[in-house]
């Protein structure tokens, strides 16, 4: 019921090849892609996003030591239990991983550009402002 009107994919396709076969098993269904998001975050930023989360194990809480950082430094607002790095929470795996990304998935959005499917989202914006944009 959820998907009566549609669906969506996040993070996939991640490869052109990819994005072809997924056209191409839509089409013999007789559906396909319309929109294609493309959610645009200054890699500057995103390192100081993870560099900065802190997590609760236990319940999977999230601060940030400048956007929500807890109540006591290092401790749940919840339980005082001491917060955690996650190990790939730092700023050279998350270069890497964007390298990466951006090295992927460029293709995928010029394959989908070429159809006018894309749509840029400057996504370093307020929740309501890229909401906004979203639903333009």
């Amino acid at each position: 019921p959820e998907c009566r009107n549609g669906f969506i994919l996040d993070g996939f396709p991640r490869t052109v090849v990819q994005a072809e076969k997924l056209d191409e098993m839509l089409g013999a269904k007789g559906v396909g892609i319309d929109k294609v998001l493309d959610f645009q975050v200054p890699d500057e930023v995103l390192v100081e996003r993870v560099e900065g989360r802190w997590i609760h194990a236990a319940s999977g809480r999230s601060y940030h030591t400048k956007f929500a950082p807890p109540k006591v430094e290092g401790k749940d607002d919840f339980t005082g239990e001491p917060l955690m790095k996650r190990k790939d929470d730092n700023a050279e795996t998350l270069k890497s991983r964007l390298s990466a990304f951006h090295t992927q998935t460029q293709p995928v959005i010029d394959y989908y550009a070429k159809a006018n499917k894309v749509t840029v989202i400057e996504a370093n914006k307020p929740a309501s402002a890229v909401e906004a944009q979203i639903s333009s």
